[in-house]
């Protein structure tokens, strides 16, 4: 992608008529999608619209598209550069796209929830689409041909009849023009009829060969190194400190402002060293243990919160249960979990006079824009906020406070400065999934019809809280708690620990009722999307043709969360000693129309795996605020050895817009794996991860 000049002001704060597209584009067609525009009715004046989208044809006949979006390693640019090349009808090699620049791409909530092809696809198909139709319009004007004889492929309009073309790059030249289009009221992928656009092979090239330039590559001239001093544990606030014997190093910056404490070096590993020289004291605050910790967070509950969302209540659940000849109650938890992305959080910034640019990677450039520059009181004019490609984030990177950090220590340095955390610090300083507890209490009638439902989750939030069953009396709720432990956005948020709890519970019910486990979903299930994708599951797995063998065991799950349906059968071994191995894992999965088909199917085997790193054996131990286990000898996350077959089987949609697939995937693994070691041994486990210490565990820890 070719370096852009920065604009005088970020676009999106600009008017559209004041941005300077074509000083920092060059010549050629501009198409603009504008972004909805926000209440005005609280300041007054222009105020930045949401979303939008803006795309430039230059005199070559390439593309360059901008979206708020950000790439994590999670493939949408190369799903939507397809789209924009569908779009415009060029090969996908011809087609930049800009993400997650914030002088520079539409304002955008950021990237996550799945929502970058619902958000980002329509708004950059409907942009392309409107190039391409001005680009036929500039014929007509140069040929005097009407738009009805005049179609645009490969990068050229065409005469219908045969008599000639003029490539996009011969229509553009020496022109200005900006047109504004709209968005189509019913945007698919690929209009019926049409094939997308070949993917080519370069953006997955780079990954391999090592060439791709992350956050953590960046070396800008006069590059320094920043590290800073944490407390030793959650709750704990800054007393005194003696530095002392830092001042003393040569070549070494120090920053104190307030509790903030960071140096400078010429090396990361002597701006480590330095702050090891730091002699700090610290008050602590009592903290609950792990062992405690599900009765603190039933002690303390708190109100609002974008966790508590949504609650759901009908008809009178206590009787309903009272009457049922078929019930459980039962309470299932989730640990806390480390979001553990490959790359480390890391920030590089540099100052330009009063102007800030930092490279950042981060889920939510525009927050984390806003939060630097309230942190160190700019205008977020005056900030940039650039995300390379970023090594993962798994909802663990967002925000700007790395961001803030390292500008402290660029200012008092003069020069750029990078923050990189270790990963001890990845994992004692970050946020974690929140730990969940879920109380269930549930009945059936005796041929397994759901009569009762009451589901209840305490901290962890309210993705995919609803059930897709079909139950009358319900009531279905969740409350925010006091969590000791930072925790925050994790992929799938609170949906894997809701899906657990009731696919889980979904499953009690069917073997107390002494209904066959499918059976009992496919009568329940209120969701004709969702039990199609079942029948694909079982069928591809051969449900009906298992046969029972000691020490084996399968099981099912599904899930339904961010529009997009997903259906897991695990099959498993256990050994005689409790140890559980992962035979097979057959995932059918619909999110929609399919836009790159490949791309896809490695979102739903990379979900899989992460899922089944929580499912088994992935847990954040601690005590008295402090991580016990901050180092990856000591937190498990899955390894090659750990993985089944993975067969995933995508049911195509073209007649739905593409929903989210990025989460949905993962949330049907724990309970499927859970099922089955229930099928295997008789042995029911309502807590995750399932095999904490290698093996199923005992009845007082179940």
């Amino acid at each position: 992608m070719r370096d852009l000049a920065r604009p005088r002001r970020p676009w999106d704060r600009t008017p559209p008529a004041d941005r300077e597209y074509f000083d920092v584009l060059g010549p050629g067609l501009v198409a603009l999608l504008p972004g909805r525009r926000p209440d005005e009715s609280a300041g007054g004046g222009w105020r930045p619209p949401t979303g939008g989208a803006w795309l430039h044809v230059d005199p070559q006949g390439n593309a360059i598209a901008f979206t708020g979006k950000a790439e994590v390693g999670q493939g949408t640019r190369a799903a939507l550069t397809v789209v924009v090349s569908d779009g415009l009808r060029v090969s996908p090699d011809r087609v930049d796209l800009v993400m997650g620049d914030t002088d520079l791409c539409p304002w955008d909530m950021g990237t996550f929830g799945s929502r970058s092809m619902p958000d980002a696809a329509p708004a950059l198909g409907s942009v392309a689409g409107g190039a391409r139709t001005a680009l036929i319009g500039l014929a007509a004007e140069r040929t005097g041909r009407p738009t009805s004889e005049l179609d645009a492929e490969d990068g050229e309009v065409r005469l219908r009849d045969g008599g000639g073309a003029i490539s996009y790059g011969d229509l553009v030249r020496d022109r200005n023009r900006l047109v504004t289009v709209a968005a189509l009221e019913s945007w698919v992928p690929t209009p019926k009829g049409r094939s997308p656009p070949a993917f080519p092979p370069k953006p997955g090239a780079d990954i391999v060969t090592g060439a791709r330039v992350y956050g953590s590559d960046l070396h800008p001239s006069g590059l320094l190194y920043g590290a800073l001093l944490h407390p030793p544990a959650y709750g704990a606030r800054l007393a005194s400190v003696d530095l002392t014997a830092v001042e003393r190093l040569a070549d070494v910056t120090i920053v104190r402002d307030g509790s903030f404490v960071g140096v400078v070096a010429p090396t990361l590993r002597a701006a480590r060293a330095a702050v090891g020289e730091i002699r700090a004291t610290w008050d602590r605050t009592n903290q609950p243990d792990e062992d405690s910790i599900e009765g603190y967070l039933r002690a303390h509950p708190m109100e609002g919160d974008f966790w508590d969302q949504e609650e759901d209540t009908a008809g009178d659940v206590d009787a309903a249960y009272g009457r049922a000849p078929v019930t459980i109650a039962q309470t299932y938890r989730t640990a806390f979990i480390a979001h553990v992305p490959l790359e480390t959080r890391s920030a590089v910034a540099e100052w330009d006079g009063p102007r800030l640019t930092v490279w950042v990677g981060t889920q939510t450039p525009f927050r984390a824009r806003d939060t630097i520059a309230e942190g160190l009181g700019l205008t977020p004019e005056q900030v940039r906020v650039i995300v390379p490609p970023t090594g993962a984030g798994f909802g663990g990177k967002h925000g700007g406070d790395l961001g803030i950090a390292a500008a402290r220590l660029a200012r008092a340095a003069h020069r750029p400065v990078r923050l990189a955390y270790s990963r001890e610090e990845e994992f004692r300083f970050a946020y974690f999934r929140p730990m969940s507890v879920i109380d269930v209490r549930a009945g059936t009638d005796r041929e397994g019809r759901l009569v009762a439902w009451a589901f209840h989750n305490i901290n962890g939030g309210s993705a995919a809280l609803l059930a897709p069953y079909r139950v009358t009396d319900r009531r279905v709720d969740n409350e925010l708690s006091l969590s000791p432990l930072p925790q925050g956005s994790y992929r799938a948020l609170a949906a894997t620990a809701n899906n657990f709890a009731r696919e889980t519970a979904i499953d009690e019910l069917a073997r107390a009722a002494g209904v066959d486990p499918l059976a009992m979903r496919r009568m329940n299930l209120d969701d004709d999307r969702l039990r199609a994708v079942l029948d694909r599951a079982v069928e591809r797995a051969d449900w009906h043709r298992w046969s029972r063998v000691p020490g084996r065991g399968h099981g099912l799950a599904v899930g339904l969360e961010k529009d997009s349906r997903v259906a897991t059968v695990a099959e498993i071994t256990v050994s005689e000693d409790g140890r559980v191995r992962l035979d097979r894992l057959v995932t059918a999965f619909e999110a929609g129309a399919i836009v790159h088909p490949e791309n896809l199917r490695s979102q739903v085997e990379g979900a899989t795996t992460m899922g089944i790193g929580g499912a088994l054996f992935e847990a954040v131990r601690f005590e008295a605020g402090s991580v016990k286990n901050p180092h990856l000898a000591q937190y498990r996350v899955p390894r090659f050895s750990d993985l089944p077959e993975l067969v995933v089987e995508l049911v195509d949609r073209p007649d739905l817009p593409p929903s989210g697939a990025g989460e949905t995937p993962m949330i049907a693994v724990a309970p499927a794996i859970g099922n089955a070691i229930c099928d295997a041994t008789g042995t029911r486990v309502r807590r995750l991860p399932l095999t904490p210490d290698g093996r199923i565990p005992g009845p007082d820890s179940r």
